[in-house]
């Protein structure tokens, strides 16, 4: 049966299938041809595989993200960070990094993220002499980091996949997300001295104090999920519902960018975008469920264990097959498939299960950034008009910097259990 299921599931990866359709068709041919399973079990997992309370989030996160984008918004946040950072060389370049952290703590989604920042960042860079591909890049790059900082559409999946609290993994993901916009900071830093890229004038501090009076209530968002999530005031769920409901408020009667007429296109956009991460995680589920029926991840496991009995050795190669499943397959799937054949792995190894998620999370974002997946890429490319092949080169010292703080999440426990109630 095993046999099947990944023969099937190659071939059809291979010729260009989606992978929701790849996961559905291989775990019914294995089903049909080989397993003595009844068909019925089918609808029955893929329905409890989105039968899920805390699921309900992803939804809302995305509802959300869209209002963001529509209601005014991203516009205000960036204008904060150029209000931070004005006067440094390369001005625009770290306020594309900085608007990645704070937009990260809305939408919880990596490609909403560089979209929005794209559309309006990408065509002022240009103005700016900003080569195109090294902005495009970056754009991608942090808009990578809403995956990392809570909330987190990838650490909602891995907490109900694995049984790990959403508020710790939620926390857990603010510092390792700042060390990484505080690396691209860098990285812009020594691209900008090299290539002559412009400062943006000082602002004033009448004119700082005006910036921050205007993005207040955008920058309220993110605060008002995660610390509600963290003292107990409302599930990650009701944090979603509150995150809508808030960007609608705040987009509507306080920005009043967001008429009444957006409103059909926003939430038919939400609708379809829950329909194929639902459908994704209803298909996953079955191909979950039959491995698990098979003890596949038992074997694996004790394959992996059985190779050394050095921990950090063992989580180097966790690191290294999730870096290259991260190229081949999306977030989403890699994550309901592996956490029930990596965490026995992790568990064993006495590796905390936060901090293992941040592990699995960062190495899979890390495939935004990388074709023939590379989604965040795709989406810049579509924004900037440049190659895919010069874009994922000028994204390799974005990835470099993901990969450092990697090691150092995979190496120091503390920086991501510190938040561990």
């Amino acid at each position: 049966m095993t046999l099947v299921l990944f023969s099937v599931f190659v071939v059809l990866v291979l010729i260009g299938v989606p992978i929701s359709f790849v996961l559905g068709i291989s775990s019914l041919a294995a089903m049909f041809f080989v397993a003595d399973y009844p068909m019925q079990v089918v609808i029955q997992r893929m329905f409890a595989g989105v039968d899920s309370f805390p699921l309900m989030a992803i939804p809302f996160f995305m509802l959300a993200g869209s209002v963001m984008e529509k209601g005014g918004i991203t516009s205000r946040i960036i204008n904060f960070a150029l209000s931070l950072v004005g006067g440094l060389r390369g001005s625009l370049a770290h306020v594309v990094s900085i608007s990645g952290v704070v937009m990260g703590g809305i939408s919880g989604s990596g490609v909403a993220d560089t979209a929005a920042i794209g559309t309006l960042m990408v065509p002022e860079m240009k103005k700016r002499g900003y080569e195109l591909p090294f902005s495009a890049a970056l754009v991608a790059a942090s808009g990578s980091i809403g995956l990392i900082i809570p909330p987190s559409i990838a650490m909602i999946l891995y907490g109900v996949s694995s049984g790990t609290s959403i508020g710790d993994l939620f926390m857990a993901g603010f510092l390792p997300g700042i060390l990484i916009a505080a690396g691209f900071m860098l990285v812009s830093h020594f691209h900008a001295k090299k290539r002559n890229y412009p400062a943006e004038p000082t602002m004033s501090r009448a004119q700082k104090l005006a910036c921050v009076k205007e993005s207040v209530w955008a920058l309220l968002l993110p605060i008002i999920i995660i610390v509600g999530i963290r003292m107990g005031v409302f599930t990650p769920t009701e944090g979603g519902v509150v995150a809508a409901v808030y960007a609608i408020i705040i987009g509507k009667f306080v920005y009043k960018e967001l008429s009444w007429s957006d409103f059909p296109e926003i939430f038919s956009s939400s609708v379809s975008n829950t329909a194929v991460i639902s459908f994704l995680i209803a298909t996953a589920s079955l191909f979950g469920w039959i491995l698990a029926s098979e003890q596949i991840p038992q074997q694996i496991s004790e394959t992996i264990l059985s190779i050394s009995s050095n921990k950090y050795a063992i989580l180097l190669m966790i690191n290294l097959l999730l870096l290259i499943v991260g190229v081949f397959m999306d977030l989403g799937p890699a994550i309901i498939i592996l956490v029930p054949v990596l965490v026995p792995v992790a568990v064993s190894l006495d590796v905390n299960l936060t901090q293992f998620g941040l592990m699995m999370v960062m190495n899979l974002t890390i495939g935004l950034l990388t074709p023939p997946v590379g989604t965040a890429l795709y989406v810049a490319s579509n924004i900037s008009k440049v190659p895919l092949s010069r874009l994922s080169f000028a994204a390799l010292p974005f990835v470099g910097v993901m990969l450092f703080v990697l090691m150092l999440v995979t190496f120091i426990p503390g920086l991501t259990t510190w938040v561990i109630k």
